[in-house]
């Protein structure tokens, strides 16, 4: 029998629109200072968005963020020539 509920709430679903703006400019390969600058906010904050990314998405690596991104169509892999 289905259930008669949503869908259920994906990992990314969980995260804030803030932190799927960062996570979308980490991929893009922006470093941390670079994305405070952009959206006037700290260093620190960028940071503590960085670490929630992870721990929300339980990764534990950039690496693993741009792959999650790459994996959710967050950005292109561009086609080699």
């Amino acid at each position: 029998m289905w259930g008669g509920g949503s869908p259920q709430e994906t990992k990314y679903d969980t995260l804030s629109g803030r932190e799927r703006e960062v996570l979308k400019l980490l991929a893009d390969g922006l470093i941390v200072k670079e994305i405070a600058s952009l959206l006037n906010l700290s260093v620190k904050t960028v940071e503590a968005h960085k670490y929630n990314l992870m721990r929300k998405l339980d990764l534990h690596n950039k690496t693993d963020l741009v792959k999650y991104a790459l994996h959710k169509k967050l950005i292109n892999f561009p086609a080699m020539t």
